[in-house]
């Protein structure tokens, strides 16, 4: 194991760098079934995935949409049914969990309760037999690097929680494995903690370049985390890309629901219109009462099929209305509630096409609008996404 790369300060990006060469990691019709005969469930349905070497992925989904099974899977915790794991062309499935060149951060830390933090942090190394001055040495720098130097000799207990979850990514990080696997390591903390914790946890990735496997349910965590997101369905992989372009550009109703905020609109296509430099398709489509053109998932445009437009909360515009609104029709809506939150504040809006939620950032109080007050909708049209309808 090369302890130098980890000795150097962040300046040293050369030597870090030459420990990222490995770390390769592909996921091959990957399947894990269990029960057998009328009783068989699909946990994980034929998943394929290229992980490059140091690259950050997170597995994201609802409760029992197979990540975390893949996550064991990879880790060895769990046979595959079928497929493979492969790590820089080596099949994993013939290696032994404790055999395998990665390291995993739990959920509920898993520290030795009887080991101070150092003794926690050394444990590997020491099944790794390292020699003692060499030992020493990446455990200094392992402890410094998650500012638990003065804390070297207390036990777990005496720890708080963001604390114990340090000495966790410590302990996983001292073997410099070829690949991190995280659990949901930060779901037992509280809110603040848990952005403070998700950005160290990056930092230190992105220094050291292990290629890491991240599973959560939070899509906050996966957002500003992730290189890329793996986001999972019964089993299936629904899409993998960017955080920006999940966000942006959904592949399924699933994805744009599922990952942050979204108003589904009823749209009619009028017109598929060819496609922008960056490659985009377009349609020209009738929503709230009004044509507009927008930019659409390809299959949106292909066939009669039933479509809808994804607008975020933060892509829709309210204007006053001067005059009393007779009746809601058009563009013309009501708005139903207001929620003050400081930095934001959130409206919903009855319109005769359903309710709208808008998202206001930065508000002047002069400008909120009333419980009651009728408004006109509109949406940023370039910022919304004409997906079929499921």
């Amino acid at each position: 194991m090369n302890t130098t790369a980890m000795k150097k300060a962040p300046s040293s990006s050369d030597q870090d760098a030459s420990d990222t060469k490995s770390g390769r990691l592909s996921l091959v019709e990957l399947t894990k079934t269990f029960g057998d005969g009328g009783g068989e469930v699909t946990a994980v349905d034929h998943i394929n995935l290229d992980i490059d070497p140091g690259e950050f992925i997170t597995l994201l989904g609802p409760s029992g949409c197979g990540k975390t099974t893949t996550l064991r899977m990879i880790a060895g915790f769990e046979d595959a049914s079928s497929g493979k794991v492969m790590l820089d062309g080596d099949n994993m499935a013939v290696i032994p969990p404790n055999r395998r060149p990665m390291s995993m951060v739990f959920q509920s830390y898993a520290l030795f309760p009887h080991l101070s933090v150092r003794d926690n942090v050394a444990y590997g190394l020491k099944l790794q037999k390292m020699p003692p001055a060499q030992m020493d040495e990446a455990i200094e720098v392992a402890l410094t690097a998650m500012n638990l130097t003065a804390m070297a000799k207390r036990a777990p207990s005496q720890l708080s929680g963001g604390q114990q979850q340090r000495v966790a990514l410590a302990r996983a990080m001292v073997v410099r494995p070829k690949v991190l696997l995280f659990d949901e390591p930060l779901s037992n903390l509280d809110a603040k903690l848990r952005i403070k914790m998700r950005l160290e946890i990056r930092h230190m990735q992105k220094r050291l370049g292990i290629t890491s496997v991240y599973v959560t349910h939070d899509q906050s965590e996966a957002m500003a985390m992730s290189d890329r997101i793996v986001v999972m369905n019964a089993g299936r992989i629904e899409q993998v890309d960017t955080p920006e372009e999940i966000y942006l550009h959904p592949a399924s109703v699933f994805v744009a629901d599922f990952v942050g905020r979204a108003n589904f609109l009823k749209a009619t296509v009028i017109e598929a219109l060819e496609a922008t430099t960056q490659a985009r398709s377009r349609a020209k489509v009738e929503v709230l009462g009004s044509e507009t053109t927008v930019p659409s998932h390809p299959n949106a445009v292909d066939g009669d099929q039933e479509v809808v437009l994804m607008v975020r909360p933060e892509s829709v515009r309210l204007a006053a209305v001067q005059e009393p609104a007779q009746r809601i029709s058009g563009s013309l809506g009501q708005i139903i509630t207001r929620v003050f939150y400081g930095e934001t504040v959130e409206y919903e809006v009855e319109t005769e096409y359903g309710s709208i939620v808008c998202v206001v950032s930065d508000p002047r109080q002069d400008e909120l609008f009333q419980e009651g007050q009728a408004v006109r909708v509109s949406i940023e049209s370039h910022k919304a996404w004409l997906l079929p309808a499921e």
